[in-house]
């Protein structure tokens, strides 16, 4: 009991900023696994079964993630309820908050998984993969959607110990799953010639095995977060209160991939196929920099949300200035560094390529060097989530950081069409959307402030 009391981070009480850096080192972590392993699926299936498997895999890659994403953004309401019952020390409405959650989260898991499966077909229809590829896409697709279940319990299990300050076990039970995940695609691709079946069901079964372990973990718990499966039920108020916050989140995160959609397409428009290499090499780059300001963006979001339930209002500030601090100074020597490095970290895509190469810089230039802006953009959205406002951030996201760049495709980049015009399309919405959500964090922030004065004058 002792030693995960001490995993525990004391967000409320605790020294702030080495607590914000202990909180979010796990999660970026994390997320560093994770990219890891799905690129580890993508390359053994194409050097093992050749490029058509590869394509399989990949063509329905962003129709998965628009189905996931839109549910999984239930785990940020699950994550925010926990967290200001968390920190208003109210142990009945954390219990109700746990087991409300996780019961949500099975539900909701089993509900995609049946409709994944059964309208896998139809669904990638509409992605119209080349006809050599589509059989092997949709027994990759229906096996992926059998592991929504775990997905998505996981996912929600997992927030629920971050919101209580505890990202280590989370980090451990996906760095396990991970080790299986590519042991296991060695297994079925090697020794069993199972293909692209053996690479989705290698990943389900390390989805299962990550639910499993965290499932084990909650039940054996001695406070308030302790997971009891007989008392699960659905709270009305607490599911109530995930939907306000998750759904807006998940709708975001789900129409958020259409501006890049509408990006690559403005890419594709110059006909150029090393200009094209160099800037999904570059994507990928400057996707590590991108870990590091969504995961202090979570940070803030938790932390907000414990000081919030605390009532401790004037800490809220504190919380989204060292976020933004933290966030400036890490994506600014990471910028750097991939600047600094920026031949032979691209050489690692395309190598054997100048041209490619050059091209992946001068995205490189505008969009790594400028990452701070969207890390504050990202943490003033996710600190108005963090006090229980969801649906504005995401109207917000999705006009300024979606449907801005959309239209500067359609007019600045139009009327003048060179790369640094369309990669000028990400600090300039990034700075825009920032302003707007500051403007509504201090307005929102105020109305706390005024129901906590006539709260305590009451």
């Amino acid at each position: 009991m002792q030693t995960r009391a001490k995993k525990k981070i004391d967000i409320v009480n605790g020294p702030m900023i080495p607590n914000i850096i202990r909180y979010t080192l796990p999660l970026i972590a994390s997320a560093v696994v994770q990219k890891l392993y799905h690129t580890a699926d993508n390359i053994i299936v194409g050097r093992y079964n050749g490029h058509v498997a590869l394509a399989a895999v990949g063509s329905n890659t962003s129709l998965i993630h628009l189905i996931l994403n839109l549910v999984m953004g239930l785990s940020i309401g699950a994550n925010v309820l926990v967290a200001h019952s968390y920190g208003a020390k109210d142990e009945e409405s954390i219990r109700q908050s746990v087991h409300t959650s996780v019961f949500v989260s099975m539900l909701g898991g089993l509900l995609v998984g049946m409709l994944g499966f059964f309208l896998a077909e139809p669904l990638l229809r509409l992605m119209d993969p080349p006809a050599d590829v589509f059989p092997l896409a949709l027994i990759y697709m229906k096996i992926y959607f059998l592991g929504a279940p775990a997905s998505m319990v996981y996912n929600f299990c997992a927030s629920i110990l971050r919101a209580v300050g505890d990202t280590q076990k989370p980090m451990f039970f996906l760095t396990v799953s991970g080790i299986v995940n590519v042991l296991l695609n060695l297994i079925f691709v090697l020794v069993f010639e199972m293909g692209v079946a053996g690479v989705a069901l290698a990943t389900i079964i390390s989805q299962y095995i990550s639910m499993v372990m965290v499932l084990v973990y909650l039940t054996h718990l001695k406070d308030c977060c302790r997971l009891e499966l007989k008392k699960l039920k659905i709270h009305k108020d607490k599911f109530l209160k995930i939907l306000h916050v998750g759904i807006p989140s998940g709708i975001q995160s789900s129409v958020f991939s259409l501006s890049n959609v509408f990006l690559q397409g403005a890419v594709n428009s110059f006909d150029n196929s090393a200009l094209m290499a160099g800037n999904s090499a570059a994507g990928q780059i400057d996707a590590f920099v991108h870990l590091v300001a969504t995961n202090l963006s979570r940070a803030a979001m938790t932390f907000t949300a414990q000081n919030y339930g605390a009532k401790k209002i004037k800490n809220i500030h504190k919380v989204v200035i060292n976020c933004i601090l933290l966030t400036i100074a890490a994506t600014l020597v990471l910028g750097s560094l991939c600047m600094l490095f920026a031949r032979p970290l691209l050489g690692i895509f395309i190598d054997d390529n100048p041209e490619a190469v050059s091209y992946g810089i001068e995205r490189m230039q505008i969009v790594v060097t400028t990452y701070a802006l969207n890390g504050i953009m990202s943490i003033l959205a996710s600190s108005q989530r963090g006090m229980g406002s969801s649906v504005i951030p995401a109207i917000v996201t999705l006009v300024g950081a979606c449907g801005l760049r959309i239209l500067w495709i359609y007019t600045v980049f139009a009327a003048a069409p060179s790369l640094f015009m369309l990669f000028l399309c990400y600090p300039v919405t990034w700075s825009v959307t920032a302003a707007v959500h500051f403007l509504f964090y201090m307005r929102h922030h105020k109305k706390i402030e005024r129901q906590y004065a006539v709260s305590l004058a009451e």
